[in-house]
């Protein structure tokens, strides 16, 4: 791994944790006339900043190379429409929103938690850099500028429509290169008693529980609250409160304002002692997740071996982006794997990054019924699960890949 300087601090990074190969983009899903056309792939390694302990990748593609057409649509998984909807409602009770507040999401995709605050009365603006998911939020109704999200563009969003009450960053966090532009913008769209809620995935959780295929070139940042305490203090931010959430396999939702506006929980002390008694400001607390991500591509790539050998058929659930990354690293390809059932109609008929399997709609897995399904969007398992159960009860099996090698 090269030199490269931290993306927060500037430090110079060094220390490579993970390198997962020469991967394509994740969600860079092919038609079927794309084969054998040059598909673009790119180094997708992770490295840790041994100054702030910012967990990176070390290769930068630009945004609007991945998210100005995006085939991520929020609205196809129930989980996280309740999730969304639940924590409209806290925020407008919470913090008491109304006709006379504003409400930003910034990567707001279709519309699928702000329309719960258009229901509630209470004025929002979503940005979404991605055209044809933009174009959807607003036939639903939804005010959705067609942007990327940075300092300039809050400044803009200041002059047009005013400072922001609440300003929501839902798995957008974790994609955005110029991080101290993006903090930078927050704080200057911010209202002076205003809060920003972010979530994303939580780095311990990704390093404890070997969530390596959570690792995508979307996917900058992998976040620690004491990476981030740092970089919102360099831009007149304080991060107010936190909290350890399960949705994607585990994250945090992390409040931030103005600093001196509100006063900080304890909760947020309480977590930035328990990572540094886990060493997460130290190198050795990732020493070791590559040899334990190899261990179980060696167990998985085994496993499906020997059932194909035994003559069993096998399937995917779920073209998702970190399905990518654990189909390409682990070599799961045609030979082994007959297609992906996915909900998703946006997705069906195309093939995924890399491996070039089709992607059919979630029912044809009931219909042609493989012997084994592997379970690629374990992080809504409960969901899939209970929506696949006449597969399960006509004696088809689920297999999940994290945290452990697991057949159900």
């Amino acid at each position: 791994m090269n030199s490269f300087p931290c993306r927060s601090c500037g430090a110079t990074i060094q220390r490579e944790v993970l390198d997962l190969g020469i991967q394509p983009l994740a969600n860079n899903l092919l038609q079927p006339g794309d084969v054998g056309k040059p598909e673009p792939r790119f180094p997708l390694c992770v490295a840790v900043c041994t100054h702030c302990f910012l967990l990176q990748i070390t290769e930068t593609i630009p945004p609007v190379t991945l998210f100005s057409e995006y085939l991520y649509f929020s609205s196809f998984s129930d989980a996280l429409l309740a999730h969304a909807a639940d924590a409209a409602r806290r925020y407008c009770h919470e913090f008491q929103l109304g006709g006379k507040s504003r409400v930003v999401e910034i990567a707001s995709n279709d519309g699928y938690l702000l329309k719960n605050f258009v229901e509630a009365g209470v004025p929002c603006l979503g940005i979404e850099p991605a055209a044809n998911i933009a174009a959807v939020a607003v036939k639903k109704g939804i005010p959705t500028i067609n942007r990327f999200f940075g300092a300039d563009l809050a400044t803009e969003l200041v002059e047009s429509h005013g400072k922001a009450d609440l300003i929501l960053g839902n798995n957008v966090f974790a994609h955005v290169p110029d991080i101290n532009g993006f903090v930078a913008g927050l704080t200057t769209l911010l209202a002076p008693s205003g809060r920003v809620i972010l979530e994303f995935p939580y780095a311990c959780d990704l390093i404890e529980h070997l969530e390596f295929d959570t690792i995508y070139h979307e996917h900058i940042f992998y976040f620690t609250l004491v990476a981030l305490l740092p970089l919102f203090e360099r831009h007149g931010l304080k991060v107010v409160d936190v909290e350890r959430i399960p949705i994607h396999g585990g994250s945090l939702r992390l409040t931030v304002a103005h600093r001196g506006a509100h006063p900080a929980s304890d909760r947020v002390e309480r977590l930035r002692a328990e990572e540094l008694s886990k060493g997460v400001d130290t190198p050795r607390f990732y020493d070791g997740f590559a040899r334990r991500v190899h261990h179980i591509r060696l167990e998985l790539t085994q496993l499906v071996s020997d059932l194909k050998t035994r003559g069993k058929s096998l399937a995917a659930y779920g073209a998702s982006a970190k399905g990518s990354t654990l189909l390409n690293y682990f070599g799961l390809g045609p030979d082994i794997i007959d297609f992906v059932a996915d909900r998703s109609t946006a997705k069906h008929g195309r093939l995924t990054p890399g491996t070039h399997l089709p992607i059919v709609p979630a029912d044809e897995l009931s219909r042609r019924q493989p012997d084994y399904a592997l379970l690629l969007t374990w992080n809504f398992a409960a969901e899939i699960l209970e929506q696949q159960a006449a597969y399960r009860q006509a004696g088809g099996q689920f297999i999940l890949p994290v945290p452990r090698v697991e057949i159900i």
